[in-house]
Formats: structure tokens, C-alpha cells, sequence
């Protein structure tokens, strides 16, 4: 089990980047969550390694047809073993 803080930044507030953010996560198994952060969006994910890959980088290829990622990045965490689910805040 491996836990991901990723930040998005560019064009990824209002443009349904959340969404598919969530729709992503739940394809892949990954609980965690994803909010808007002032100018970028926070992501917190958790999942086995090879699910939180794929989930990383579709997230990052795109998330949403309308957004527009300018840079990212992401730091890998200790686990939260309270997390059951992955929701949008």
C-alpha cells in the first residue's frame, strides 16, 4: 500500500478536473481525497502500487477534457488507514 500527496496545478479549477478526479479513482481502487486549493487542486491518493501508477498518470495526462495542466507535483506520504473511500471536498 502506497500513499501520494499530488498537487495540479494550470487550468484545473471549474473545469470538471475533480470529477474525473473521483471517476479515475474509483476505476482504479484508490481512496483518498481531492479539493480546490487556492490555485491549484490537492490530491491525497492511496492504493497499491500498480493501481495508484495508472491512477497518477491518468490523472496527470489529464483528468479532465477541459483542463490544462501546467506542472505538478508529487510526494509520496505515509499511508491513512482511515480513508475508505475517495471523495471530493
Amino acid at each position: 500500500m502506497q500513499c501520494k500527496h499530488i498537487k495540479v496545478f494550470g487550468i484545473v479549477q471549474g473545469v470538471g478536473f475533480r470529477y474525473y478526479t473521483e471517476k479515475i479513482a474509483r476505476k482504479y481502487n484508490i481512496v483518498g481525497t481531492v479539493q480546490n486549493v487556492s490555485d491549484y487542486v490537492d490530491i491525497y491518493a492511496q492504493g497499491d502500487k500498480n493501481s495508484l501508477t495508472s491512477f497518477t498518470n491518468a490523472v496527470i495526462e489529464g483528468a479532465s477534457p477541459a483542463s490544462h495542466i501546467e506542472d505538478y507535483e508529487i510526494e509520496e506520504i505515509e499511508t491513512n488507514p482511515s480513508w475508505k473511500n475517495f471523495r471530493t471536498l
